[in-house]
């Protein structure tokens, strides 16, 4: 099996890079629809550029297209694709169920791939995916090399081996968008899950070992990277769309180099220095990540949420002016350093030898002075966070060139060249040479003629010349056909056959239009109130109880289902492979429901009722209500904590109990996390030990039942979670007498 390293590109200046030192692919977004909307990114005239330089080289080109898609937006995004698609992009990187299901129908011959924003973690979620026609899966970042390994190998697989991690689960996250109205969904992630927190228990402040009780380490696969080759996954992607072109540029050369060696059979050791330089350019502390099953204090860095750097040395003299470091790395004028004790960081503008003298430069071992200027007072350690002398010799790697070879037949009147790249080839044919006795051509003139190819993407592997005696060419002649196999052969490497448009199909279905009140249950109190009340349909968590209740009560089923085959057929999808083989399906809010394709897709799959995302603002629910005159099954939640986050391990367990069974979580007492501003998201530990974080604030839209009503909707979901029977029955009286039912 192929195996492709993908890397990332924030910009020109990276993606040359990324190209330059040895990617197979790059994915890349544009100004909009991509789920990194701070990235630099490319317009479409820059996108063209970067088709062309990737494809001059032989390396792929992917775009991202990984956003949630409203119904205003969904012209504006095909007509997008579309540039892509008759440009020859190799694949679009899709996160919105809806517009696979359209493009897979409009452009027969677009490679699509699922974005790890899917949260795909399910052989059947895959088949879901198969059916919207899609070539390859981005999987979780949570799951384990042998839950990868079980999944078909008739699908391409990637997965993440460097970079950043997401603490929610494949980045299924509405944190940011409810707190700060920036949606990660939509690419303008806020990144929440990078700054302090305090943990409470039963509202008291409970001392943990780090503030920063959200913060992931960086992923850094290369120490095991061989028992990732050795497995079906066919793709591995560098993740670093908004990091630098040297970061770039190392990471790619680094996993290169593991992926050549290890098909020549070579030592597949990383050294000390590459993975210092690593830490160097960018790193949180590293861990090898779920994917090797790394335990929570190895896969979490709580004690900062910043770039750390490598170590530098420790401070043995401080005074109001200066600072004398004991180097255990060398250190060089314009480098950065921090001080981890008082995490205050620096540029060093002046260098000082310990007898006073400036040096544009010190060894490992050297006592060397730096100016005080960030006001340290405390002995520690001092981490490199920059290294300029490394970033310019990564950002000083020559042009990549492609070998090509040369064959020259001449004889008189006739000239016939051919250049080739090992795939393709040029043959040009002239009637350009004459007789000549007294200053005939030589094979040197030749070679030399044929040979300059200087500011061409080519170098020349070898070339065979046949020459007839006494002949004579001009050298215009000679340049002006290289210049033309040069062009060609270009042309040849970059084109694409072209591709077909067609209409897409869409069905007709007839929906459900009685008003129903749905509700959130979370214990069998919860059920008994809302049974009394007349609710409609009852979610519960709690499987045991869904089955002893089995009218008007439907299972909700887990965010992270790794087994969706159980005996319940009738229920509410937090994910999609728990709609497989159900008789009664619905889908939740977590599946990011917001706009008409996606609908479409979901009711030919069997789905009765789905609710919209949260993030829908008015106006685009009204734009999507507007293709439903005759009824639509879509349910909007009025009232509730909402879950914003959810988390692959028990946040518990390694700051409370620290033990190898955890039992805190099933126990009475309360826990939440409380933020900057004093706000309190409660958590909520479900039976696999993964925690659920819980909006501070409830939703509430009760005083806007009627406006929803006469814009189409009939459906209103109701959440709740820790309210009393006495609230509860309160909350549904007031949707009915809104309703008048």
């Amino acid at each position: 099996m192929k195996k492709e390293l993908l890397s990332p590109a924030g910009n020109m200046e990276s993606l040359k890079m990324a190209v330059y030192h040895g990617a197979d692919a790059v994915y890349l977004g544009g100004k909009k629809f991509g789920a990194r909307a701070f990235a630099s990114n490319f317009s479409e005239s820059e996108m063209l550029s970067a088709i062309f330089f990737c494809h001059l080289y032989g390396v792929k080109i992917y775009v991202t297209v990984n956003t949630m898609i409203y119904e205003s937006e969904l012209d504006e995004v095909l007509s997008y694709i579309e540039f892509l698609y008759l440009n020859h992009v190799d694949a679009v990187i899709m996160a919105d169920i809806g517009l696979m299901k359209l493009c897979h129908e409009k452009y027969p011959d677009l490679e699509i791939h699922a974005s790890t924003q899917v949260h795909i973690h399910n052989i059947s979620q895959i088949e879901f995916l198969r059916k919207l026609g899609v070539k390859r899966v981005v999987l979780a970042r949570e799951l384990s090399l042998e839950e990868i390994k079980r999944f078909p190998d008739d699908i391409e697989i990637e997965v993440f081996i460097h970079g950043a991690l997401c603490i929610s689960y494949s980045g299924q996250c509405l944190f940011s968008s409810l707190l700060m109205n920036r949606s990660g969904n939509r690419g303008e992630c806020a990144q929440i899950c990078r700054l302090p927190w305090k943990l409470l228990k039963n509202n008291v402040p409970y001392k943990t070992n780090g503030e920063f009780l959200l913060s992931t380490r960086d992923l850094n696969t290369s120490s095991r990277f061989s028992e990732l080759l050795d497995s079906n996954i066919q793709s591995f992607k560098i993740e670093g769309r908004m990091k630098s072109p040297a970061y770039v540029g190392f990471m790619t050369q680094t996993y290169r180099s593991l992926i050549d060696r290890y098909f020549l059979k070579e030592s597949m050791e990383v050294s000390e220095e590459d993975i210092k330089k690593a830490e160097t350019l960018f790193g949180r502390g590293f861990t090898s990540g779920k994917i090797f099953h790394a335990q929570d204090d190895e896969f979490m860095n709580q004690k900062t949420s910043n770039h750390q750097g490598s170590f530098l040395g420790s401070i043995e003299v401080i005074d109001k002016k200066k600072i004398g470091i004991r180097l255990d790395d060398d250190l060089n004028q314009e480098d950065g350093i921090r001080f981890v004790e008082e995490n205050k960081g620096m540029i060093v503008n002046f260098l000082y030898h310990k007898n006073g003298d400036l040096i544009s430069g010190a060894k490992n071992g050297d006592l060397i002075f730096v100016d005080n200027k960030v006001g340290i007072s405390h002995f520690g350690s001092v981490m490199k966070t920059l290294d300029k002398k490394l970033e310019e010799s990564i950002l000083a790697r020559s042009e990549k060139k492609v070998l090509v070879t040369m064959k020259v037949f001449i004889s008189l009147n006739h000239i016939e060249f051919q250049m080739s790249d090992g795939v393709f080839s040029v043959i040009i044919k002239e009637d350009c040479v004459e007789k000549s006795d007294h200053c005939p051509i030589t094979k040197e003139v030749v070679k030399k003629q044929f040979s300059k190819l200087g500011n061409t993407p080519f170098l020349l592997q070898n070339i065979e010349i046949s020459l007839e005696d006494n002949l004579y060419m001009n050298v215009r002649d000679m340049n002006e056909i290289r210049r033309r196999a040069v062009d060609e052969l270009i042309k040849k490497r970059v084109n694409r056959s072209e591709v077909a448009i067609r209409k897409a199909h869409e069905e007709e279905y007839s929906y459900d239009d009685s008003i129903c009140i749905t509700a959130n249950a979370m214990s069998e109190e919860h059920v008994k109130t809302l049974l009394e009340l007349g609710v409609s349909k009852i979610y519960v968590s709690d499987y045991k109880l869904a089955q002893r209740y089995e009218k008007n009560v439907i299972y909700r089923t887990n965010r992270v289902m790794h087994s969706t085959y159980y005996d319940s057929k009738k229920v509410l999808a937090c994910e999609s492979g728990a709609l497989l083989d159900k008789e009664e399906a619905y889908l939740d809010y977590f599946l990011n429901i917001s706009n008409h394709a996606t609908e479409k897709f979901w009711t030919s799959c069997g789905v009765k009722q789905m609710c919209l995302t949260p993030e829908i603002t008015d106006y685009e629910l009204g734009e999507l209500l507007k293709k439903y005159p005759n009824g639509n099954p879509f349910e909007l939640i009025v009232y509730g904590r909402l879950e914003v986050m959810v988390l692959n391990h028990c946040l518990l367990h390694m700051n409370v109990n620290k033990e190898k069974v955890c039992k805190v979580c099933k126990g009475k007492d309360f826990y939440s996390l409380k933020d900057r501003n004093g706000k309190i998201y409660p958590l909520h530990m479900d039976e696999f030990h993964r925690t659920h974080i819980m909006h501070y604030k409830r939703l509430n839209l009760l005083q806007k039942i009627e406006t929803y009503f006469h814009m189409g909707i009939r459906k209103f979901r109701l959440e709740f979670y820790d309210e009393s029977a006495e609230e509860i029955k309160k909350i549904v009286t007031e949707l009915k007498k809104s309703l008048h039912v």
